[in-house]
């Protein structure tokens, strides 16, 4: 990072910091200029000891708040016994693990995997045979269909089927074998699932990556209707919705959707260590046998602890019903500022985002370093869009002092007209 972007203002300290990891890291990220040392709930503090509220909790990996005693305490307890073994051998976690799991989500199997997008890739192999051992589809004809503007990680498989140049412009040659749709569009969906090869329908419930794109109510559980007419599996990517981010355990259940296919990742470590997971019944999960699939820490024993412990305070401290009713306040209250620099304020639950309206197109990262300035992290994506979804932790006071900061720091736009 040359020295003449950095703000004035910053510290010796954070500049050394900053200055270091743009001297040997890759450039592969843009991010605020402020360097984190410690978090605890919602807040997190940086290297010169100034606090501020987190409002993006890790692209929500950390629904349950930073640092949550019980979830580190599983952690620290289970990594003093045993870590990792391997899937080369049993540990005494995995099985207490996919009981619990399976048992909370109601399905028969799970595949536990580390990051998300390696559970999106699990959940695509899953749905490929599946179509050719259970479905009928000819050998290396299976299709996915996929959403325009979706967001399900970077892996070359992945930005194979991506809308967004950022993602997979001068990466190619890209993996055939999916067909992409408008997204909230049951007419395009019907009209795809028309090809018999069609295995799956990979979609996420909220599009988060896209700015918080809410799809018309009765969306989901028409695609799911669709897919199943046609013996076409719904995969629901619920990395980012899930886990009580929306004021549900999962996003399909605003509309009781079933996903064939449930993919989870994200909090379901509450942001200690990368843990993923795929959820499928026996017809599904069953088709892939021994040496086909695997992942050398999926299952590992500390991530099996660490993931029960997310998921129990997850459901027994309230965070669900608490992003349910914190998401109805935060909205309304963003709504009352009345901003001529908000176009749009739109979410469910806890995962929201603003769509800002203004004539230079650098002012929601304008106002993001307003916000970072007056004690409120978060960052804009697609541009003019800033998502705002703090940990479920966050209580009633929180919320209001979260829209004062906003209020104060959309002044800064005046400046830039």
């Amino acid at each position: 990072m040359d020295a003449i972007t950095l703000p004035p203002t910053l510290s010796d300290l954070s500049r050394y910091y900053l200055e270091l990891e743009e001297k040997y890291g890759a450039h592969n990220y843009h991010p605020l200029p402020v360097v984190l040392t410690r978090g605890e709930g919602i807040y997190v503090w940086d290297v010169d000891g100034r606090r501020y509220i987190d409002c993006l909790s890790g692209y929500s990996a950390v629904n349950q708040g930073h640092c949550h005693p019980l979830i580190v305490r599983a952690l620290v307890e289970q990594a003093g016994k045993l870590t990792l073994t391997s899937r080369a051998f049993h540990s005494d976690l995995l099985g207490e693990y996919a009981r619990y799991i399976t048992g909370v989500f109601g399905y028969d199997k799970v595949l536990p995997m580390n990051t998300g997008v390696e559970a999106v890739e699990t959940a695509i192999k899953l749905s490929r045979r599946w179509g050719y051992q259970a479905k009928g589809i000819p050998g290396n004809k299976a299709k996915i269909v996929v959403c325009a503007g979706n967001f399900h990680g970077r892996t070359s498989t992945v930005i194979s089927f991506s809308t967004d140049p950022d993602s997979n412009s001068r990466f190619g040659p890209y993996m055939p074998g999916f067909v992409i749709i408008p997204y909230n569009d049951p007419i395009a969906l019907e009209q795809a699932l028309q090809d018999p090869h069609v295995a799956g329908f990979l979609v996420e419930p909220i599009q988060g990556e896209a700015g918080v794109v809410v799809p018309d109510e009765g969306y989901l559980s028409k695609a799911w209707q669709l897919c199943r007419d046609a013996n076409v599996l719904f995969i629901a990517d619920e990395i980012q919705t899930g886990l009580g981010r929306t004021g549900r355990m999962l996003a399909c259940d605003h509309e009781a959707v079933r996903p064939d296919i449930l993919i989870l990742g994200k909090a379901l470590s509450g942001g200690v260590l990368p843990v993923s997971a795929v959820l499928a019944d026996d017809a599904i999960m069953l088709t892939i046998r021994p040496g086909e699939h695997g992942s050398t820490y999926g299952g590992n024993p500390l991530a099996c602890k660490v993931s029960i412990m997310a998921l129990t305070v997850l459901q027994e401290e309230g965070m669900i019903g608490n992003a349910q009713q914190l998401g109805e306040l935060f909205r309304t209250e963003l709504n009352k500022l009345s901003s001529p620099y908000i176009r749009l304020v739109r979410g469910k639950g806890l995962l929201n985002a603003v769509v800002i309206d203004h004539g230079n197109p650098g002012a929601a990262w304008e106002l993001c370093l307003a916000l970072k300035e007056n004690g409120l992290l978060a960052k804009p994506t697609h541009g003019d869009k800033i998502r705002l979804a703090p940990p479920l932790v966050i209580t009633r006071e929180e919320v209001m002092e979260c829209v004062g900061i906003i209020k104060e720091s959309l002044r800064t736009l005046d400046r830039l007209k």
